[in-house]
């Protein structure tokens, strides 16, 4: 019998350092008014020295977990989204799993950018709907801030830190996850990268002086086939679950760009006050963007019970995701 996979418990965490635009005005040649009429952001939160990825991972998904009414043993899986894990081998997802006790799981990392998130969800939905398995966690993790050039304004004011994490079990057949769909498309990878580091350049003492293993972004051109994929994706959604934007509640799109977001909603057709944005207090957080933003739609009541949530996102890759989701 198959089984309708919903999010029953959700959690987030970041550090507590906060840098502003005004901190970067010290740092790089910008200005406040540069970076939040080009971005919408106003400030992100930055891991200190010694903070790491699975750090923030392990407190939202405890937090998760509790909300939920599960013990960590209840969990089969965990997957955990990232671009910048602790380490290259164990999985960031293998850690958290040590660190919450969660001895029935296997842990594990997916690897898709700002779109990791809706990779995690889409994989545990079929596992759920065939009755694989009944609980598991996905987890948006990422500390981007070690990854940025300090030199480098295209890409040194866009991102931030933090992680979102999401208990995903089976649900009533009238809710869950309704239609979700992943896409990515590699002919555009040198868009959004990081050259350095693995077994292609390898890390050497010219790729670190080069810094080759940070972000390289470009913007203008990623703007566009992100606008696209993220609406298309999104309209496909809707028609294949049989419902149309006019049913949607809430629109929840990866905090890329304000102009991003602006966009895919006037492409979409979708009101102001039905697209939710928190860019300007936490920046790009990558994978963990969708989960923190839709934890706090859901811990302030911006969500109730029977709404119609659409998810949608666009990462380096360059990947592509879209989820439906009945609260």
């Amino acid at each position: 019998m198959a089984n309708n996979a919903g999010i029953i418990g959700m959690g987030h965490a970041y550090p507590s350092g906060i840098l502003t635009n005004a901190d970067l005005e010290k740092i790089v040649d910008t200005s406040d008014e540069w970076i939040t009429s080009r971005t919408g952001i106003k400030q992100r939160h930055k891991a200190a020295e010694g903070e790491y990825t699975s750090q923030f991972g392990t407190l939202a998904a405890k937090q998760a977990l509790d909300r939920a009414g599960l013990k960590a043993e209840d969990i089969e899986i965990i997957i955990c989204a990232t671009t910048t894990p602790d380490q290259i081998m164990p999985s960031t997802g293998a850690l958290i799993q040590a660190e919450i006790g969660a001895r029935n799981a296997a842990g594990m990392d997916v690897f898709a950018a700002c779109s990791g998130f809706l990779y995690g969800l889409t994989m545990v939905e079929s596992m759920i709907r065939t009755g694989q398995i009944r609980n598991a966690l996905v987890i948006g993790a990422e500390i981007l801030t070690k990854y940025v050039d300090y030199t480098d304004r295209s890409t040194c004011v866009i991102f931030g830190d933090g992680a979102g994490a999401a208990v995903v079990s089976a649900v009533p057949e009238d809710r869950g996850i309704l239609a979700t769909k992943i896409m990515s498309d590699g002919r555009f990878a040198e868009q959004l990268y990081a050259p350095g580091g693995g077994t292609r350049m390898g890390t050497t003492k010219e790729t670190i002086d080069g810094g080759m293993h940070f972000f390289k972004m470009k913007g203008n051109e990623l703007f566009k086939i992100a606008v696209r994929s993220m609406a298309d994706i999104s309209k496909e959604m809707l028609d294949k679950a049989g419902y149309t934007v006019d049913d949607v509640d809430l629109v929840i799109p990866h905090q890329a760009n304000q102009r991003i977001t602006d966009a895919v909603a006037g492409r979409l057709g979708v009101p102001e006050e039905k697209v939710y944005s928190n860019i300007a207090e936490h920046g790009n957080t990558s994978s963990a963007s969708i989960p923190i933003a839709l934890d706090e739609c859901l811990q302030s009541g911006k969500i109730k019970e029977g709404d119609l949530v659409l998810l949608t996102a666009f990462g380096g890759g360059v990947t592509w995701g879209g989820t439906l989701v009945r609260f």
